[in-house]
């Protein structure tokens, strides 16, 4: 080591260390902070390794300031936990809390009499030797307690001994966890297997554990019952051990919802985990297998609601998680009052074996119940989208206004800002990341561009901006609010394709004879100019106008015009076009409470410019894995199981029979004849049976996902049929896009290469993490529009209206509304009557109800209201009003 002696310590009041001129302020002169009765005079506080790793929320809270960091403990926070290391590094980040890294390894001592440092710590012995030395210490709880003008931060406290917080009274319930030394040695013997543990939504008695590794035999183990469940929590990843032969259990069909408050109630638990096991198929037997151990809790805070104790005073109460899968926990607080009906965030501490549920505590409040800031904000945490503001880190990346494009920035590029280029989107849109332009070249022949925003011109690999962007991973569009995967200066200003100004883009340029065979591809950075930023009605509007015959008006035509020859290739290829109920809410501008709400309708445009976009990434694809076989980025969609159709076949055969006019013949072994049948299969006295069959085809099929070429042999994307396919288009909103656009960069020598880039592995954890936030950010989407649909019901009152069966159940029929694209489930049963006879058959599919027989694509009335009686999740209630049953 090479030790310099003039790098400050960052106290403020230190007489022999300069001010530092750069970085954040370190701790104040005069310490403020909260006041505290055990240490009324300024004084810094030194926490040890475990409080940081255990009292977080504590540390990030505005009260707590001038904390000194040692670097020791925060290189041991960053080998035991990632995610605590973030967050400690973003609280030194912010010059407001005065928290300080100090080295401490190497230093000078110095000595400040006015003040003093307090050692927190929740370790016995370090305590006691802190004392011995005369070193002022306390634990946690001592100084937190202390702080009387900040009672509410109690409740933050973690609960971190299991002994001491253990019930009293309490039995042991779960048997003992193995250590981690003995699970290690028995999964390297194969007598335990190790697994992802998943949470039933519908069973709160039954999990499935995925087990890791390639024992095809038992993917899937099913853990069923309290004391085998054993405390784990979903997502975790166990140690499982399989048992006997003549133990397995059947997955359950039952529906059970924990709702119990009794805590010892533990027999009413055994009487349920009977009717488990009751009237079980033998050949419906899987592995089964209880939970011995846990290798890594997957713990993350939680959003839900406090159940208050029915115990007046009392501070122990329970909160019950949003999420279904999550046990209830059990937490401290005297804000039970003013927490009531509102929606909080609770973290878990702990399990002890004696306790019916783990201990936790209270982190943060969100606000009421129903409220549309607070319900968008659980929505985005439950489905972990990374919403904060983009950090200062992040925002230093981008450009320096103004901007402007430079001498350097031309070098690469082709100028083609004389050309007629124009964008199409839907009306409001500002990340504008695609523009087109077409025009007849001297031999007769059609030069049609695609033009993209240059986002990797502005985000360079491995820089903060880079980082971020790559673990958002895609922008999120919620009902009213968008949550961008860049920041805003690039998504809707300088990376926006807007009209009339310069932009930089990535242009994929094809010379097409008037059949739109392709001749010739290239790609080129360039720099354009947009003539016009038209939206899907004003660009059909020109196409269709009779009086209109300018540059741009005839670029568009020509697109169009090809557009509809490539459409048709694609479909006799074998391409599907599918169909989902998308609906748009139409917005008070006051209120901004949903009060329309209407079908999307599509223009001829709409394809046009997905004809392009389709064109562009499959001559992307084939470029960058000719280049690279070994690590191009792609997306692929796999054909699905042919048991997948079933549902699909049986439907439309048991409609058949009683259309007698109609070709109901639904052919599955491959994309084309599925295509054509679907094509075929129309009827003029139930015109709406087209589009059910394609929403029900949806139905069946498989996710599409991005992979690694070089980590995989099955490249073809199904519903497009097309052998070779990425994504290439929306950089701006799509982190796979900017990786392309790298690749592409490389392979025309626009842009040099970096390691990441060709290292197949990292490319194969990228991949991982997009197909993540990818499927949670359709999840949270499809639950915005879900709870703008409850806002919507919850003025109408009941609204009756026609809808269709989509699915049959054994216990309900699940129905359509295409007026509002809604789906919701009919239940037969209810509370407190009688329940009717039903007779499922699952041949037909159909469900007779007492002597009324109902089939998937039948037509049937229906009221819709909303049902606010549990608050935590209300819901669209659907009750049938026609057949009467």
């Amino acid at each position: 080591h090479y030790l310099r002696d003039d790098i400050p310590c960052g106290a403020a009041a230190c007489p022999l260390c300069p001010p530092r001129p750069d970085g954040p302020p370190g701790l104040e002169a005069r310490p403020s902070g909260a006041a505290s009765s055990l240490c009324p005079w300024p004084h810094y506080l030194l926490p040890d390794t475990n409080l940081l790793l255990h009292q977080i929320d504590i540390l990030e809270d505005p009260v707590i300031k001038n904390v000194i960091v040692l670097q020791t403990v925060l290189q041991e926070v960053r080998n035991r936990s990632a995610p605590v290391y973030k967050r400690i590094r973003d609280v030194i980040g912010n010059p407001e809390k005065h928290f300080y890294s100090f080295t401490n390894e190497h230093h000078r001592k110095m000595q400040n009499e006015e003040i003093q440092v307090i050692f927190l710590t929740n370790d016995r012995n370090n305590k006691e030797k802190a004392l011995e030395e005369g070193i002022t210490a306390y634990t946690c709880e001592e100084y937190i307690k202390s702080l009387v003008a900040n009672p509410d931060l109690v409740d933050r406290l973690a609960c971190i001994s299991d002994e001491g917080k253990e019930i009293e009274s309490g039995k042991i319930i779960f048997p003992e966890h193995l250590p981690l030394s003995k699970l290690q040695q028995g999964i390297k013997s194969g007598i335990y297997l190790q697994g992802t543990y998943r949470a039933s939504r519908d069973n709160y008695l039954e999990a499935t554990v995925w087990v890791h590794g390639d024992a095809e035999e038992n993917k899937e183990i099913i853990i069923q019952g309290l004391k085998h469940l054993n405390r784990a929590v979903h997502e975790d990843i166990v140690a499982v051990e399989l048992l006997a032969k003549d133990e397995w259990v059947a997955p359950s069909s039952v529906v059970l919802q924990d709702d119990g408050q009794n805590e010892d109630d533990i027999e009413t638990e055994e009487e349920k985990e009977n009717i488990l096991k009751t009237s079980v198929n033998k050949n419906m037997l899987r592995p089964t297998g209880k939970v011995v151990g846990i290798i890594k809790r997957n713990w993350r805070p939680f959003c839900g609601m406090l159940s208050k104790s029915q115990i007046k005073e009392a501070r122990r109460h329970l909160f019950t998680p949003a999420d279904r899968r999550i046990p209830r926990i059990r937490i401290e607080t005297r804000q039970a009052d003013t927490l009531e009906g509102q929606r909080i965030i609770v973290a878990i501490d702990g399990w002890p074996r004696n306790s019916r549920y783990p201990n936790g505590h209270f982190v943060k409040n969100l606000g009421s119940a129903g409220d549309k800031e607070t319900e968008t904000e659980v929505l985005l945490l439950e489905h972990d989208v990374p919403h904060q503001p983009f950090s200062q880190a992040v925002l230093s990346f981008l450009p320096k206004m103004p901007w402007s494009i430079t001498e350097k920035d031309m070098k690469y590029r082709e100028d083609l800002r004389h050309l007629y280029v124009c964008s199409v989107d839907p009306p409001g849109c500002t990340d504008i990341d695609d523009a087109l332009h077409c025009r007849e070249v001297e031999n007769g022949n059609l030069e049609v561009g695609v033009h993209i925003a240059d986002v990797s011109h502005f985000i360079r690999p491995g820089n903060a901006l880079d980082e971020e962007s790559a673990k958002r991973g895609t922008t999120v569009y919620l009902c009213e609010k968008r949550i961008d995967m860049v920041p805003e200066l690039l998504s809707s200003n300088l990376c926006s394709l807007r009209s009339n100004v310069d932009r930089l883009a990535f242009s994929c340029i094809w010379e097409m004879n008037h059949k739109a065979e392709i001749l010739k591809t290239r790609f080129t950075k360039s720099i354009i100019n947009s003539k016009a930023s038209l939206t899907y009605a004003e660009a059909q509007m020109r196409i269709d106008s009779a009086t209109m015959n300018d540059d741009i008006t005839s670029s568009l035509r020509g697109l169009n015009k090809l557009a509809k020859i490539l459409k048709k290739k694609r479909i006799d290829n074998g391409a599907l076009t599918l169909s989902s109920p998308e609906v748009r809410f139409h917005m008070d501008s006051e209120t901004h409470d949903p009060i329309d709400l209407q079908t999307k309708e599509l223009k001829e445009t709409n394809s046009m410019v997905e004809e392009f976009m389709l064109l562009a990434n499959v001559s992307v694809a084939q470029k960058i894995y000719d280049e690279f076989p070994e690590f191009a980025l792609l997306r692929k969609h796999p054909a699905p199981p042919p048991s997948n159709y079933d549902i699909l076949v049986k439907a439309a055969k048991s409609k058949a029979s009683f259309y007698h006019d109609i070709n109901l013949e639904v052919k599955t072994d491959s994309a084309k004849a599925l295509a054509e049948s679907l094509d075929k299969a129309e009827s003029p006295v139930f015109p709406y049976l087209n589009t059910l069959l394609r929403i029900l085809t949806t139905r069946c099929m498989m996710q599409a996902v991005y992979f690694c070429s070089g980590m995989d042999n099955d490249f073809h994307h199904y519903g497009l049929a097309s052998p070779i396919y990425t994504h290439f288009t929306s950089p701006i909103r799509r982190y796979a896009d900017i990786i392309v656009h790298r690749l592409l960069a490389v392979a025309i020598g626009a842009d040099s290469t970096y390691p990441e880039l060709t290292d197949k592995h990292k490319l194969a954890d990228l991949c991982k993490n997009l197909n993540y936030r990818h499927k949670m950010a359709q999840y949270a989407q499809r639950a915005s529009v879900a709870f703008h649909t409850q806002l919507f019901f919850k003025t109408k009152g009941v609204v009756n209206e026609d809808a269709y069966i989509l699915f049959v159940r054994k216990n309900a029929v699940v129905v359509l509304i295409p007026k509002y694209g809604l789906e919701g489930t009919v239940f037969f049963e209810e509370k407190d009557k009688p329940a009717p006879r039903l007779d499922y058959n699952n041949e037909v599919p159909s469900l007779t109800v007492e002597d009324t027989t109902l089939r998937v694509f039948d037509k049937v009335k229906v009221n819709i209201m909303l049902d606010a009686s549990n608050i935590q999740h209300q819901k669209i209630r659907m009750v049938l009003v026609e057949p009467k049953v």
